[in-house]
C-alpha cells in the first residue's frame, strides 16, 4: 500500500471512530438528563443524598451528590465505545494494538477510581490527606501504562539554555514520573477546591474539557501521529455531553448539587488524558485560574494563616440578597511571623481584604478566605450567585484563550520547532 493510500485509510478510519464516538456521547447526554430527573425523588427520599442550598433565602433540600449518575453514564458510554474502536482497529487488517487497549483499560481503571473516591468522600467526608492520597494512587495504572509504552522522560530546553547546557534535551528520569504523579493530584483537587456556588463545579469542567477538545482536533489536523490526541478526545466527548446535561440541571438556580464526586471524576479525567495524551503541562495552561487558587490558598491550607471548614462566599439573606466575601478572623499577637509575612505580601499586591478591630481587650484582624471567588468579590464588590459563576466561567475562558497564544505563538519565542 503506498503511503498516501495508507493515510487516506488512516484519516477514513479516524472519521469512523470519531463518529461513533459523537453518537454515543449524544445518546449519553439525553440518557443523564433523563436519568437525572429520574433518581431526583429518589435522592430526596433517602438519608445522605440531599443537601441544603446556602446561597438561597429558603433552605430547601437539593438532591446530592447527581455527579454520579452522570458519571455513570459516561463510564457505560466508554465500555460501549471499546468494541466499536478495536472492532474498526481490526477492519484495517494490521496487528492488533495491544498496547493502546492498555492504555485505553488503564485511563478507565483511573477515571473509575477517581468516581469512586468522589463519591466516598460525598458519603464520609474524608479529610485533606486522604484526598491527596487516594489520587495518587489512582494514577499509578497511568505510570505503569506510560512505563510500558517506553515513553519518553525528557524535556526539551528552550532553545536560549541549549548552548550554556550543551544539549537540546534532559532526561528526568524518575522525575519526571513524579511530576506527572503530582499533575494526578492537582487536576483530582483543583476543580473541588473552586466550588459551593451554582454551576461553578461543573463550568469548570465544561470549559477546560471543550478547551482540550478543541487543543485535541488542532494537533489531530497538525501532526501525522494523531493517536494520543484522538484517544484523549474519545474520552472527552461523553465527558462533555453527560456535563452539559448536569450543568443544565445545577445552574442557577440549581434542581442539583453534583458533590464532590463530580469534582474527582472530571479532575482524574483530564489528568489522565494529559498524562497519557502527552500534553501534560499543555493540560496545566488550561489551568491557569486553578493553578492561580491553589497557590492563593496554600497559606489558608496548610494552615499558615486560620482556615475555617467552609470558605464559599457568604450570602446575605437578609439584605441585598448577593454574595460577599467570607472572613477569616484569628488574633494577632498568636500570630505567626510567617503569617503576618504572607498577609503583608498579599496587601502588597491587593490581593487580600485586610481589616484590624479590637475584641476581648485584644487586637484581632480580618481577611477574606483565600479563594479565587471571594478574591473576585473584593475587586467587583457584592453579586448576586449567577453573575459571580458568569464572572468566574468567563475569567477561564480568557485564561483558555491566552493558553492556546501561549501555546502556539509565543512558544516560538522560546523553541525552534513546535509541536
Amino acid at each position: 500500500m503506498l503511503p498516501s493510500e495508507i493515510s487516506k485509510h488512516n484519516n477514513e478510519n479516524l472519521l469512523g471512530v470519531v463518529g461513533a464516538n459523537v453518537i454515543l456521547s449524544i445518546i449519553a447526554g439525553y440518557l443523564t438528563r433523563h436519568f437525572i430527573q429520574e433518581f431526583i425523588p429518589i435522592f430526596l427520599s433517602t438519608k445522605h443524598l440531599f443537601g441544603n442550598d446556602q446561597c438561597k433565602p429558603e433552605k430547601r433540600n437539593i438532591p446530592e451528590p447527581m455527579g454520579i449518575i452522570a458519571a455513570g453514564v459516561y463510564l457505560i458510554s466508554i465500555f460501549l465505545f471499546i468494541p466499536v474502536l478495536f472492532f474498526l482497529w481490526i477492519q484495517t487488517g494490521s496487528e492488533f494494538p495491544n498496547l493502546r487497549l492498555n492504555m485505553l483499560l488503564a485511563a478507565i481503571l483511573s477515571v473509575t477510581t477517581g468516581i469512586l473516591l468522589g463519591f466516598v468522600d460525598d458519603m464520609l467526608d474524608l479529610r485533606w490527606r486522604h484526598k491527596l492520597i487516594f489520587p495518587m494512587l489512582s494514577s499509578l495504572p497511568l505510570l505503569m501504562i506510560y512505563y510500558i509504552c517506553g515513553n519518553s522522560t525528557s524535556m526539551l530546553l528552550p532553545k536560549y539554555f541549549q548552548s550554556f547546557v550543551g544539549t537540546s534535551y534532559i532526561n528526568l528520569g524518575p522525575l519526571f514520573y513524579i511530576y506527572m504523579g503530582m499533575v494526578g493530584i492537582f487536576c483530582t483537587n483543583a476543580i473541588n477546591i473552586i466550588a459551593g456556588i451554582n454551576g461553578v463545579e461543573v463550568g469548570q469542567g465544561l470549559v477546560i474539557g471543550a478547551s482540550v477538545a478543541l487543543f485535541n482536533i488542532i494537533q489531530i489536523y497538525r501532526l501525522d501521529d494523531d493517536w494520543y490526541h484522538s484517544f484523549s478526545l474519545c474520552m472527552l466527548l461523553p465527558f462533555l455531553s453527560t456535563s452539559f446535561a448536569l450543568y443544565s440541571m445545577n445552574v442557577y438556580p440549581a434542581k442539583v448539587f453534583v458533590g464532590d464526586t463530580y469534582c474527582y471524576w472530571a479532575g482524574m479525567l483530564l489528568g489522565t488524558v494529559g498524562i497519557l495524551g502527552h500534553f501534560s503541562k499543555t493540560l496545566l495552561l488550561f489551568c491557569i485560574p486553578q493553578v492561580f487558587n491553589f497557590l492563593y490558598s496554600i497559606p489558608q491550607l496548610f494552615h499558615f494563616v486560620p482556615c475555617p471548614r467552609h470558605r464559599l462566599p457568604k450570602f446575605d439573606a437578609k439584605g441585598d440578597q448577593k454574595l460577599h466575601m467570607s472572613m477569616a478572623e484569628f488574633e494577632i499577637s498568636k500570630t505567626s511571623s510567617l503569617a503576618k509575612l504572607i498577609i503583608t505580601i498579599f496587601r502588597l499586591f491587593g490581593l487580600l481584604h485586610y481589616r484590624e478591630f479590637e475584641k476581648d481587650g485584644s487586637k484581632w484582624a480580618e481577611i477574606n478566605n483565600l479563594t479565587i471567588l471571594n478574591l473576585i468579590l473584593k475587586f467587583t464588590g457584592p453579586l448576586y450567585e449567577y453573575r459571580l459563576n458568569q464572572a468566574f466561567l468567563g475569567i477561564q475562558i480568557f485564561c483558555s484563550f491566552c493558553a492556546f497564544l501561549c501555546r502556539f505563538y509565543f512558544a516560538y519565542l522560546l523553541y525552534d520547532v513546535v509541536n
